[in-house]
């Protein structure tokens, strides 16, 4: 072959695409739009296109289907005519119709950054996460800034015995086991200070509200509910059920969005790297003692959340 028809002959594009492979040629337009369509129902990508001098070129995409899509072009110029060839061609129209649709929706979720990551002020509170926080707040006052907490004893995992120098529970979740199912879920209302309670409530307000308004408040209460049972356990676990506090969920939700955003932008979920940062690094401070903060459920929520992220984007992929 001369450079003059290297070059002009075939598209050039095809010479330097190395995952484009031609198979062969057919004589037809017709003919070649059959095998086309019956290869793309059988699951391999093609091209064809008009060749000067040789027919239509069929072209493959995939590299590790070339030997299956040879074999299917031997056969089928040894029986055109063959009924199944075009049975499946028909099938092919419909299949494309039906990507096309799931693309359009694709493309109407993935929208442009500026309008899927606007501020949280644009939508302000969700209701469920200000019910939340108002819940929070209330168990607050109650116990009076965390100073009693024998007033919201039946919020904690299991029953709490204070003495002077200790205190005692049962083990094995007995109040759980015999049907008290709201201890799974309350300590997260319970908070110890003034600052445990405003980090964890501006925190909530942020990440909450925004799963809130690009999700559903029914995502979210599945979520928070979810994290907050798996993340108390894992607290209950590494030091007993003299804990409380939100933390846990809002670790819980900083993995979901971090890793929902990241494996499907379309979601409009995203976190600042500086906010990912220092959350992160609070995290790891908890560990060296300094803090006394629930470690357990820091941890346990963010690996919760970021699983939870994971696995509920895979059917958006």
């Amino acid at each position: 072959m001369g450079l003059w028809e290297f070059l002009f002959r075939r598209p050039l594009i095809r010479y330097f695409e190395v995952d484009m492979r031609l198979i062969g040629h057919l004589p037809e337009e017709t003919g070649a739009r059959t095998f086309g369509d019956y290869l793309y129902v059988q699951g391999v990508e093609n091209d064809i296109e008009q060749d000067s001098g040789d027919g239509w070129a069929v072209w493959i995409k995939e590299e590790d289907k070339i030997e299956q899509a040879t074999e299917m072009l031997a056969h089928f110029r040894a029986a055109p005519d063959d009924a199944k060839y075009h049975s499946e061609a028909k099938a092919a129209s419909r299949i494309r119709a039906k990507e096309e649709k799931s693309q359009a929706e694709w493309e109407r979720r993935l929208r442009n950054r500026r309008h899927l990551f606007r501020p949280l002020h644009d939508y302000g509170f969700g209701v469920l996460t200000y019910t939340l926080i108002v819940i929070s707040v209330g168990v607050f006052l109650y116990n009076r800034f965390g100073a009693e907490t024998e007033r919201v004893s039946g919020l904690f995992m299991t029953n709490i015995l204070h003495s002077e120098d200790y205190i005692t529970w049962t083990g094995g979740l007995p109040e759980i086991r015999h049907g008290e199912i709201w201890r799974l879920f309350t300590p997260m209302f319970i908070h110890m200070s003034v600052l445990h309670i405003l980090f964890n409530m501006l925190c909530l307000r942020d990440l909450g509200s925004m799963i809130e308004a690009r999700q559903s408040a029914w995502k979210l209460l599945g979520l928070v509910l979810g994290v907050a049972a798996l993340s108390n356990l894992a607290q209950y676990a590494w030091s007993g059920p003299s804990f409380g506090g939100m933390s846990g969920v809002v670790y819980g939700l900083l993995g979901y969005i971090w890793v929902r955003g990241k494996v499907d932008p379309g979601s409009g979920l995203y976190v600042s790297q500086s906010t990912l940062t220092i959350m992160l690094v609070w995290l790891v401070v908890g560990f060296t003692g300094v803090l006394g903060i629930a470690n357990g459920a820091h941890l346990g929520g963010l690996v919760v959340g970021m699983a939870w992220g994971y696995l509920s984007s895979l059917r958006y992929r």
